[in-house]
């Protein structure tokens, strides 16, 4: 059995917090009582009020592909909240062209987001963790990176990179007390989609709220057996 009240005073950080996946990962660990850093580029968007009747929150506006940034949040969180113990690295962007007619600005953004950014919180973040001998790190890959789909190559490459890295960490910190997941979605019915041109039907995606119980599940999973990767699908496949 999962025990869903020992999440309650966990120090939760969460990037990409101010929409989707993030965002509602965030209201989900609230109502259990976690103490949440939330940080985001868009993150003046919310209100610390909209969690205060759950429990402790703390907003900070990062940008993850800046290094001076991701520094200066891990030293605001840790400052604020004394300790992490679970990071979910969810901040991401993408947009999607085949290879040939693509902007390399575009593939630029995804890289240093989705790729440089994951790795920018896991090591600074990371260090804190293996300072206390312990810690979680959940970072949100994407079917697309373990599957090439058309018109993703941008995307693709830096999901791929993710799921490699999330590999690496597993193999260094394991033993170090910090144990690292990858979280494999198929398509998720979130804001990620508002700003892309897209033919899919999102009613068949999941839902957000279903994809961030997933999430809670995994940062309630017993110390003695953990999660190393976990694949999430729609009903109908990957979308």
């Amino acid at each position: 059995m999962f025990d869903m009240k020992a999440l309650k005073g966990k120090n939760i950080v969460i990037t990409g917090a101010s929409r989707g996946i993030g965002y509602e990962t965030a209201k989900q660990l609230a109502k259990l009582g976690s103490n949440l850093a939330l940080g985001s580029r868009t993150i003046k968007q919310m209100s610390p009020e909209q969690f205060s009747s759950y429990g402790n929150v703390f907003l900070a506006e990062v940008d993850v592909a800046d290094e001076r940034s991701v520094k200066d949040f891990v030293c605001d969180v840790v400052s604020t909240l004394g300790s992490v113990d679970a990071l979910i690295n969810s901040a991401g962007v993408g947009t999607f062209a085949n290879v040939l007619d693509s902007q390399t600005d575009e593939f630029d953004t995804m890289i240093s987001v989705n790729l440089r950014g994951t790795y920018l919180c896991c090591k600074h973040f990371g260090r804190h963790m293996v300072e206390r001998r312990k810690g979680r790190i959940l970072n949100m890959v994407s079917v697309a990176g373990v599957t090439a789909i058309p018109g993703c190559g941008g995307y693709c490459a830096s999901k791929f990179g993710v799921l490699g890295l999330t590999k690496v960490l597993q193999s260094e910190l394991r033993a170090q007390g910090v144990y690292v997941s990858a979280v494999i979605p198929g398509a998720v019915r979130s804001s990620f989609w508002d700003r892309i041109d897209h033919q899919l039907d999102v009613k068949q995606m999941i839902p957000v709220e279903t994809l961030a119980k997933h999430i809670v599940y995994m940062l309630a999973q017993p110390e003695d057996a953990l999660i190393d990767e976990i694949v999430i699908t729609p009903p109908l496949g990957i979308l």
